[in-house]
């Protein structure tokens, strides 16, 4: 039982490691792209723009799932 619930705690802690490294590749896709002056009427570019710092105030703040989620709606918008 014990090794059980110690395999559990390993696994989370792995889980939410893999999201801390994943928030800053995302944020890179988001800056490349933008960089690229998208076709995005102005409100959809204010959105994305929010979009992506919100992301990485998740992200500092250690909210990695909702920093995952937010940069995704960013992307999602941005088309990748």
């Amino acid at each position: 039982m014990k090794k059980s619930i110690s395999l559990f705690a390993a696994l989370m802690l792995a889980a939410g490691t893999a999201f801390a490294f994943h928030c800053p590749v995302d944020m890179k896709k988001i800056d490349e792209a933008l960089a690229k002056n998208p076709k995005l009427t102005e409100a959809q570019m204010t959105e994305v723009k929010k979009l992506r710092a919100d992301g990485e105030a998740f992200h500092k703040a250690g909210k990695h799932q909702e920093s995952v989620d937010t940069l995704a709606k960013a992307m999602k918008i941005l088309g990748i």
